[in-house]
């Protein structure tokens, strides 16, 4: 495993921690205190929100890591129509609003396309949200020419999906890609013959936990 280091807080977020340090402040002396302990604890809570905590990357040949901290929701073989067009394993991994949210590259490998669709934001749990909420899809293809898909979809709360690659950049194992703010899913689409590391119900942590081996 490789440990790679980085601010421990993204630059996303520094506005509205700025915002609510200054809300804090005002808040306290114009308002009083009541009002300070509540911009304070907005403060905090995006403080936590934007945390950017390192992680130790496995390096196993062939594994393939989660790109999000979560719970996993799905795990089932589907018929991938708008990227793949082929059979491949669905994994989808919801996040709430006190996991991290920074989404990491799944597997190395070259970015084919980057696709944006606006949509709609039902709640990011349920299995509608994958074909009707607000999504970015990252297609990647590895060295050996396996296609891996991962889908940014926003959920009830989050209204602004964050990407900061695109096509034809080449990405290692576990680097970071983007995030969402304030509640999402991360959806995968992988080749029928990954074999699979993990389970429903299991919670996993972005760049770190193996989901599957590529073969």
């Amino acid at each position: 495993m490789t440990e790679e280091t980085q601010f421990p807080i993204a630059k996303e977020g520094f506005i509205f921690i700025a915002g609510g340090a200054l809300s804090t402040l005002l808040g306290g002396l114009f308002l009083g205190r009541a009002a300070g302990w509540f911009f304070g604890a907005l403060t905090l809570f995006c403080l936590w929100f934007f945390r950017d905590p390192r992680r130790s990357v496995p390096q196993a040949e062939g594994a393939l890591v989660s790109p999000a901290d979560g719970k996993i929701v799905d795990i089932s073989r589907t018929e991938e129509g708008r990227f793949l067009n082929k059979p491949a394993i669905k994994i989808s991994i919801f996040l709430n609003v006190f996991n991290v949210h920074i989404n990491r590259v799944p597997v190395a490998g070259k970015v084919i396309g980057v696709f944006y669709n606006a949509g709609r934001f039902f709640a990011a749990n349920v299995p509608k949200a994958s074909l009707e909420n607000e999504q970015n899809a990252v297609v990647l293809e590895t060295p050996a020419g396996k296609r891996v898909v991962c889908i940014q979809i926003a959920g009830l709360i989050a209204r602004r999906i964050v990407c900061w690659i695109q096509e034809g950049s080449v990405l290692n194992r576990g680097e970071r890609f983007g995030l969402i703010r304030f509640g999402s899913r991360v959806d995968l689409f992988l080749p029928i013959e990954t074999e699979i590391r993990v389970s429903m119900g299991q919670k996993v942590r972005g760049g770190e936990t193996i989901l599957g081996i590529l073969r």
